[in-house]
């Protein structure tokens, strides 16, 4: 039997379900402006991930990349959010929208 798209299949659940309160939290705290970070280690992992021969663990350096690199929309969505009242805005941060 061969687990590795199992593997895969739970590890992309598990990785994408993390990355849903880190939007959240760096929202928060430090605002969309933090995408960067997001864009550059989104690089390093697909890198990492082209660079390993172990396909399990390519895999999943793989998925994490590309999160990382779709949470930079999630950003922009969750910033839209908190305009909408639906997450509460951090009071000790200014408000550079308006």
């Amino acid at each position: 039997m061969n687990f590795t798209g199992l593997i895969a299949a739970g590890a992309a659940f598990l990785i994408i379900g993390l990355f849903h309160p880190i939007v959240i939290k760096c929202e928060y705290y430090f605002s969309a402006k933090v995408w960067p970070a997001f864009l550059i280690l989104g690089i390093i992992f697909l890198v990492l991930s082209i660079l390993n021969s172990n396909i399990l663990i390519s895999v999943i350096l793989g998925i994490i990349g590309c999160t990382c690199l779709w949470s930079i929309l999630e950003l922009k969505e969750q910033e839209k959010r908190v305009q909408k009242g639906w997450f509460p805005s951090n009071p000790n941060r200014k408000n550079t929208n308006k």
